[in-house]
């Protein structure tokens, strides 16, 4: 499983890409506006800071309601940075998302359908040709749905029908979220960056490290 970094801050995506660990980046109008910058020169920032990463999502406004409206936002978004190809766009689970979709997946543009809750969403996104979808964990976890089953079911189902649309595990909230969708076979989870830290962590690998330390310090003294 791969790991996207979900944030629009560029000190996160930095400290992010020096791990070494990164495949790509998600955003969000919502995650932009935290940052107070212009959403088209973000983008092109995130590009250039991860030179190497397979996908920078660059999603429609919520004014963009036609798959029209969709294909002249994204028609603007892939001139970010030149150009860049891993720029994909990303999509809302719509009727008029579906047609973008579509559309774009034809003209070679990768594309990503977001807020997916549901199996049949997701083999509607992929079905119009889809890059990734975007099962959404921790909101369905808020309504007391198993977000990381809904993860399973769609994994089984793109296998039973050899489907090459890759799962974007979002909206993981937490370490246990991560090991639970890379057993229930997502391609990829995007994460804020803190949870990417937690995933570091042990209590373990701190008590050792201590000891390895402590131990250290008795060799450099003799």
């Amino acid at each position: 499983m791969k790991f996207f970094l979900d944030t629009a801050n560029l000190d996160e995506i930095k400290k992010g890409y020096k791990m070494g660990i990164l495949s790509g980046v998600t955003t969000n109008p919502s995650l932009v506006v935290k940052e107070g910058v212009k959403f088209e020169d973000r983008i092109a920032e995130i590009c250039q800071a991860v030179p190497d990463v397979e996908s920078v999502s660059a999603e429609v406004t919520p004014i963009a309601l036609t798959a029209e409206d969709m294909i002249a936002e994204a028609n603007e978004l892939i001139k970010i940075n030149g150009g860049d190809k891993k720029v994909t766009i990303k999509l809302p689970m719509t009727v008029a998302g579906l047609e973008a979709c579509r559309y774009l997946t034809k003209k070679g543009v990768r594309t990503n359908i977001t807020l997916i809750f549901t199996v049949n969403q997701a083999l509607l996104a992929a079905r119009a040709g889809a890059t990734y979808v975007s099962p959404f964990l921790g909101r369905l976890d808020d309504i007391s749905e198993d977000g990381v089953l809904l993860v399973e079911k769609i994994a089984a189902v793109f296998r039973t029908h050899n489907l090459d649309t890759q799962i974007i595990a979002a909206s993981v909230r937490h370490a246990d979220h991560v090991t639970r969708v890379a057993m229930a076979g997502a391609h990829i989870a995007t994460m804020p960056l803190k949870v990417v830290e937690q995933l570091t962590k042990h209590p373990l690998t701190d008590q050792g490290m201590e000891k390895f330390s402590t131990d250290w310090e008795k060799v450099v003294s003799k």
